[in-house]
């Protein structure tokens, strides 16, 4: 579960960075809004994944409930997830 949720939390960031660096940028300065749409349903997807993903790995490994919003809470962040699987879930899977 943890390799899955890792993934997870790199792919749902790397797809909110795009979202804002790439498509957003071309949406609304190049009025190119194709790339959004797609990147858009993909990063959409990956999020909720990853949602639903944190509430099942933090129930599995009984995870105190400030650490589980924490998991949750660095989906909103830009890097968010990468610093929490950094500085929490990278040490997890080497223990």
């Amino acid at each position: 579960m943890l390799k899955i949720f890792r993934l997870s939390a790199i792919l749902e960031g790397i797809s909110y960075l795009l979202l804002f660096s790439l498509s957003m940028p071309l949406k609304y300065w190049a009025n190119i809004a194709e790339p959004n749409i797609y990147i858009g349903y993909v990063h959409g997807f990956l999020f909720i994944a990853y949602l639903i993903l944190a509430v099942f790995f933090a129930v599995e490994r009984k995870i105190a409930p400030k650490k589980g919003i924490m998991l949750v809470l660095a989906s909103l962040l830009p890097f968010g997830t990468f610093y929490m699987d950094r500085h929490y879930l990278k040490p997890l899977s080497a223990s």
